[in-house]
């Protein structure tokens, strides 16, 4: 009876390890892949940004799918232990039963992998970032300078580099008034006197309409898509408005006269003395010698798509002078003939370190191996994290959607 209780319990054992290894194998695993899909993810990113500085062709693969299917058996087997008869062998008999349990554990992860190099991703690397999109991120607690260094080609056609938004360019770019204005709107930004928002601008579609021809049902259908029939006048005819958020810039009126609102009116040519601006996209004329005496009104953007905004970065990727000897990338030269210094431009912004080690170098937040170096982003350096997470964010969003098309790899891995 005791012996049978103890095969029962052995069993009660087993099956109860097997009925918690689901949730323990999740408690287990979770987090370990979606810290590795991160790793991997960034990892990426940097060597397609290392890729554009050596002037190779980036290439992205996507992990669609993650599918972890962990197995248990078990099984119990009774060996029955002999003992002889009153020291006659011939006369023995089995007095215990042995049990022989056994569990068997297997984790066999597949995943899939899919190559990021079809007709929709491609338009997706190459089309500019909405303007939308560059006021949501300056409306945001990123900072101006980050948003606009990194997004802008331009602002009222004052260049921030925009040569720097391709290949390596050869002659140094130009660049020092924009970051001269950028600064001065972070300065008034940090001090809550620049302040990103909307109006609401009132637009009259086509003419007015008699009186009698517009009933409650045309008055409930309009409002339905966002429009609006209002009278016009003591003529008593109906007019259909429609109400569409602009984006404008705030000027705090104790700033209007501070040495850094001057700084940016000067840059940006933009009129004096007022309180809002409108924030338009590639509407001026690129000639700033054509706008008026007084200056203008507005800001207007061009923006930068994510390859652009991808190249405008690899300038901030220290190169192995070696490599640089070596013609292995294009050396860029200032207005003497000398070496340019990209550091003018990514300095407090976007910095890649190299290392001639064999391991990864320690204190690495990123880092991959590339033509026998490593490269890296050091850990303590903030600016770099910040720009480098930021141009992660968005290129989840501009390359997200659906990966279907085009070939997948995946991958049976199997474990025990």
């Amino acid at each position: 009876m005791g012996c049978a209780a103890a095969i029962f319990a052995g069993t009660l054992g087993v099956a109860g390890c097997n009925a918690t290894l689901g949730p323990h194998a999740l408690d287990q695993t979770r987090l370990n892949y979606n810290e590795v899909v991160k790793k991997t993810t960034e990892e990426q990113l940097l060597l397609n940004i290392v890729r554009l500085r050596y002037t190779d062709t980036p290439s992205s693969l996507a992990v669609s799918a993650i599918a972890a299917q962990f197995e248990r058996s078990q099984s119990l087997q009774l060996t029955p232990l002999f003992a002889a008869a009153g020291g006659d062998v011939n006369q023995s008999s089995f007095t215990t039963i042995l049990p022989q349990p056994q569990v068997l554990g297997a984790d066999r992860p597949t995943f899939t992998l899919t190559p990021l190099d079809d007709q929709e991703f491609t338009r997706k690397l190459f089309t500019p970032l909405p303007l939308d999109g560059v006021i949501y991120l300056a409306k945001t607690t990123w900072p101006i300078s980050t948003v606009f260094r990194l997004y802008l080609e331009n602002l009222n056609w004052v260049s921030n580099a925009q040569s720097a938004s391709g290949p390596t360019p050869k002659q140094a770019p130009v660049v020092t008034e924009f970051l001269r204005g950028i600064n001065a709107m972070q300065e008034l930004q940090d001090r809550g006197q620049l302040v990103f928002g909307s109006e609401e601008r009132e637009e009259q579609l086509g003419s007015p309409l008699p009186s009698s021809a517009i009933g409650a049902k045309d008055i409930v259908e309009a409002a339905r898509n966002g429009l609006e029939y209002r009278r016009a006048g003591k003529s008593g005819d109906w007019m259909l408005i429609r109400k569409t958020p602009h984006p404008v810039v705030r000027i705090d009126p104790s700033a209007v006269h501070t040495p850094e609102m001057q700084t940016l009116v000067a840059v940006f040519h933009l009129k004096p003395g007022l309180t809002e601006y409108g924030i338009t996209e590639e509407e001026l004329n690129p000639f700033p010698s054509t706008y008026p005496a007084e200056g203008v009104t507005q800001l207007d953007l061009e923006t930068r798509s994510l390859l652009q905004a991808l190249y405008y970065v690899c300038q901030g990727v220290d190169i192995p002078p070696e490599h640089v000897a070596g013609r292995l990338v294009t050396e860029t030269l200032d207005a003497d003939g000398k070496a340019y210094d990209w550091g003018n431009i990514m300095s407090h912004f976007f910095h890649v370190h190299w290392s001639g080690a064999k391991e990864a170098p320690s204190g690495a937040h990123v880092a991959i191996r590339y033509k026998d170096y490593w490269f890296y982003i050091d850990d303590t350096d903030q600016e770099t994290k910040s720009t480098f997470s930021l141009l992660m964010e968005l290129a989840r969003l501009e390359l997200a959607g659906n990966t279907s098309p085009g070939p997948q790899l995946t991958l049976p891995i199997g474990g025990r």
